[in-house]
């Protein structure tokens, strides 16, 4: 299924659209990239260069896609790392117009912000606008636990805190909330809540100095989605298939994700991961 990815672009590393376009494509998925900037690669690392692309470019990519008559096939629009509040409202502009000749198109929103414990690293403006303005467009809001008390203003410690404040989000808009990255003890979660259930997956922790596993979950959720329809399934699969990177890449001592090395665990027919009931209303 066609899917319009507009994210971070890195030469060095997986992450943003290096992360999300290996993994969709390796899933049959077809990909059409929008970097919404262009680094060396990832800033926490201890140098890197490049810069945001403008909002005016990623609107004439855009409109060039569309006069390929591209629009009617889009069956997803994810979106990440935006740069700018600017940007942010090109993607929006996209989704609107890709809803109008395809009513069933999923937009999934990876509402970019932050993480705990470095904080925002996105610039003035940006939280503002995943909250007012991207989170009511969204089908799926793929948040981490940080990114989730921001846009729900609520206090997340706990698991039953991130259900409940998804929850919360459901009610502004979107069909399902995606919660991920919940550390407790030696174990890491993502939740799925949606229509008055909370459904979690969890697998060990692995810690590993590689960034880009978030943005690789949320392309795992979304591709599996589209593949069978089933969120609890992708929840698992997801889950499964970073952790199955995680691994590969702390064996292999790399300081990026190693995609290409653990791909099959991606596309894997059955996985050990499985989605347990949190609550139902």
């Amino acid at each position: 299924m066609p899917i319009l990815s507009i994210q971070s672009h890195v030469a060095y590393g997986r992450v943003g659209n290096r992360a999300a376009v290996f993994a969709l494509e390796r899933l049959g998925h077809e990909v059409w990239p929008v970097n919404t900037v262009t680094f060396s690669n990832h800033p926490a690392m201890e140098s890197w260069k490049g810069g945001i692309h403008r909002a005016t470019d990623i609107a004439e990519i855009i409109d060039e896609i569309e006069k390929r008559n591209a629009f009617p096939h889009c069956a997803a629009i994810i979106s990440g790392y935006i740069g700018d509040v600017a940007i942010g409202r090109a993607v929006l502009d996209a989704v609107r117009r890709v809803r109008k000749v395809n009513p069933r198109m999923f937009y999934a929103l990876d509402p970019v912000i932050g993480d705990a414990p470095s904080g925002t690293y996105v610039a003035a403006g940006v939280p503002e606008f995943f909250r007012d303005e991207a989170l009511p467009e969204a089908d799926i809001v793929l948040p981490n636990a940080y990114e989730l008390a921001l846009l729900s203003g609520q206090t997340i410690t706990t698991v039953d805190q991130a259900a409940g404040a998804a929850a919360e989000l459901l009610k502004r808009g979107p069909e399902m909330v995606v919660v991920k990255g919940l550390r407790h003890g030696s174990s890491i979660s993502a939740l799925l809540v949606s229509g008055g259930q909370a459904w979690q997956a969890t697998s060990p922790w692995i810690d590993v100095n590689a960034h880009g596993a978030g943005d690789l979950f949320c392309a795992l959720f979304l591709g599996h989605f589209l593949l069978r329809g089933d969120a609890r399934s992708a929840l698992a699969r997801a889950v499964h298939g970073v952790h199955a990177v995680l691994e590969k890449t702390k064996t292999l001592k790399l300081d990026a994700l190693a995609l290409v090395d653990a791909q099959d665990e991606l596309v894997a027919n059955s996985v050990p991961v499985v989605a347990l009931p949190l609550w139902a209303a």
